[in-house]
């Protein structure tokens, strides 16, 4: 799995500049973020032996690599510190010493599951957004707010889902909308948790965006994996 995920990776860097790329999210590279997150039988150790294994090779096509999660000298290294530090006093752990302008850089990474997850409001103005995004972060959250395609979005990472819902998190946001702003609709990104469902009202999955045929368990008994 994880060679058949770097062959694409290699495809990636052949065909996208980065040069001729817009877009509102941060990013430093053409990959990006490559994260490995254990599932069922899975560990940690795992998740961090994929990560050596794909930093080794993407380092030896020149790409600068960077570790988050934990290191191998016992401490801990978040993706947003990654983002700060890059290059300004932060090292690649592989690759080039110096991001290439059309591949960039990317940050490969062992940590344990969260959600990606965004709330799409109209009436909002970007500086709206921003701030509302900036009031619900935590140690549980992480929000920023972007303006996409005519509308704003607070985008969510939700390292501690089952502590801090989508649905906890929908219900801060509406809090704090001002008069004449609300919520078009919420956006799942990629697959939850079967434990996130568990400590979600059934009742609010479809205004969430969450469902059955989009967790993790479900996809891999499509793709015949035994998760345990």
């Amino acid at each position: 799995m994880v060679d058949a995920a770097l062959s694409l990776a290699v495809t990636a860097i052949e065909l996208i500049d980065l040069r001729a790329h817009r877009g509102a999210h941060p990013r430093f590279g053409v990959l990006d973020v490559v994260p490995f997150t254990p599932v069922g039988h899975a560990t940690m150790g795992d998740a961090i032996a994929a990560r050596e294994h794909t930093i080794e090779r993407l380092g030896a096509l020149g790409v600068p690599c960077f570790r988050y999660g934990p290191l191998p000298d016992g401490t801990v290294r978040s993706l947003p510190e990654v983002r700060r530090a890059a290059f300004k006093g932060l090292d690649p752990d592989r690759g080039s010493a110096d991001p290439s302008p059309r591949v960039g850089a990317c940050a490969v990474g062992a940590r344990g599951p969260l959600v990606a997850w965004n709330v799409w409001l109209q009436g909002a103005t970007l500086a709206a957004t921003s701030a509302i995004a900036r009031s619900i972060r935590s140690d549980a959250v992480r929000a920023l707010g972007f303006e996409v395609a005519g509308a704003t979005q607070v985008s969510c990472n939700l390292l501690e889902p089952t502590r801090v819902t989508p649905k906890d998190v929908y219900l801060l946001v509406e809090q704090r909308l001002a008069d004449g702003a609300h919520v078009v609709r919420c956006e799942l990104v990629g697959l939850v948790g079967d434990d996130v469902l568990d400590a979600t009202p059934e009742s609010w999955w479809e205004r969430l965006d969450l469902s059955v045929d989009r967790t993790v368990g479900t996809s891999a008994a499509r793709i015949g994996l035994a998760l345990g």
